[in-house]
């Protein structure tokens, strides 16, 4: 436990040998990157903090999204005490010393305690019970971090007496914001010291940090402190030295250019091919470069029925399946589906009669006359249908055998649907035969 501990901190950010993700670390709301959905100007969190008003709170996000960040600007803005504990490192005993310090506290100065409990998800349910009569008093005003839904790590109680307030990882602009305020800062960061960058450097470092600004400013620590300056007293940060800082090889690639298009291409074709290997490859690639997982699964959906179509109607069911899968699992575990969607698409029976079909019948509505619905198709359940004789002369099928029967659905006489030889449309193409004679 520690009263002072963010304040020791901020004291001790001028050192030289203290890590850069600490020295950087906001000091005030306006210095916090990203979290817009809940720190934009009028936001609830922000009106709350900067009135020195806040209730119990629960900040929920992935590591280095901010949530001790945000406890460490609280405990600069209020004007309460503030007290910190860990919850790997405390026990009960721990705990009962500062709830009973917080309700004297209360009593002899009329002073508030905020209590910061840092992976509060580590409590058991019995210490987190200890927590609630303070809580439920206002002895004690706690701000909680997890990583975990707190609806599972944290007991009901709790949770019903507190505000969730989920953090979300940093976009690759925001940790690119991070890394260059971080170059530039003279009194925090290293900005007395003469370093240039290679336009490639901040966005691979961003892209390798996965939403966690921590990660990403001790990769640039890492690059700056181990490069010797050049001859012209500069350190060069390079590519080779920011793949070595990351220990991630860097995934030649863009968003909405050549290299994003070209490979997205080699990906549908690899699968249109019946080439399994090269397609799991190219997805690889897309993978690892950080490509929008739903910008793949679109490709796959579209190739289930362009390129396959009715030859294997379980591709576009398979497909359909595997991209809510891969919304609702997410990485690193969605490439495991992706990987079986694709092997599965790359192997399976090809046809695109279907997309023929679709694209020859549109080119003759847009080219000729469009075609009148025959009378006998017209609805006749509405007033009037039946004095123009819509409907007249319609056969029912399932009036007759089979349940098929010849009648005049278009006027013209024109098939756009041809059935290939392969996989399940060699039935169907079986089937139209036997109707069409």
């Amino acid at each position: 436990m520690k009263e002072d501990l963010f304040e020791d901190e901020i004291r001790r950010h001028d050192e030289k040998d203290y890590p850069l993700a600490v020295r950087m670390r906001p000091r005030t709301l306006d210095e916090i990157v990203g979290q817009s959905h809940i720190l934009g100007e009028g936001k609830l969190l922000t009106r709350v903090v900067r009135a020195d008003k806040i209730t119990s709170l629960i900040f929920y996000g992935p590591p280095g999204s901010g949530k001790t960040t945000l406890a460490s600007v609280i405990s600069l803005m209020t004007h309460s005490a503030f007290v910190s504990l860990n919850a790997v490192t405390s026990n009960v005993s721990e705990i009962r010393k500062v709830l009973d310090a917080a309700r004297k506290r209360k009593e002899r100065e009329g002073k508030r305690t905020i209590l910061f409990i840092d992976e509060i998800h580590r409590f058991n349910k019995a210490q987190q019970d200890v927590l609630m009569p303070d809580v439920e008093t206002g002895a004690v005003i706690l701000i909680g971090s997890t990583v975990h839904n707190p609806s599972f790590a944290i007991i009901g109680p709790l949770i019903s007496r507190s505000t969730i307030f989920e953090l979300r990882p940093l976009a690759e602009g925001e940790l690119v914001t991070v890394l260059e305020r971080a170059l530039k800062d003279k009194e925090r960061g290293f900005g007395n010291i003469p370093i240039t960058v290679d336009k490639q450097v901040l966005p691979f470092i961003a892209k390798s940090g996965c939403g966690d600004a921590r990660r990403v400013l001790n990769a640039l620590e890492v690059g700056v402190l181990s490069t010797q300056p050049a001859t012209d007293g500069k350190i060069h940060l390079t590519l080779e030295i920011a793949q070595e800082s990351v220990q991630k090889k860097a995934v030649y690639y863009d968003k909405d250019e050549d290299y994003h298009y070209d490979t997205a291409s080699a990906f549908i074709k690899s699968m249109r091919g019946s080439d399994p290997d090269a397609a799991v490859y190219w997805l690889a690639k897309m993978i690892e470069a950080g490509e929008d997982l739903r910008f793949i699964v679109r490709r796959i959906l579209i190739l289930a029925s362009e390129d396959i179509g009715n030859a294997d109607p379980q591709a576009l069911v398979l497909a359909s399946a595997g991209a809510q899968a891969v919304e609702y699992v997410g990485l690193p575990e969605a490439r495991i589906i992706l990987s079986q969607l694709v092997t599965y698409m790359a192997l399976a029976p090809k046809s695109n009669a279907a997309y023929l079909a679709i694209d020859e019948a549109m080119s003759d509505i847009e080219k000729n006359v469009v075609e009148e619905v025959p009378n006998q198709l017209r609805d006749k359940n509405y007033f009037g249908a039946k004095r123009l004789g819509h409907g007249e002369g319609y056969k029912y099928v399932h009036s007759h055998p089979d349940h098929y029967i010849k009648q005049e659905y278009i006027k013209i006489d024109k098939r756009y649907y041809r059935p290939t030889e392969f996989g399940y449309e060699k039935v169907m193409k079986q089937r139209l035969d036997e109707l069409k004679h």
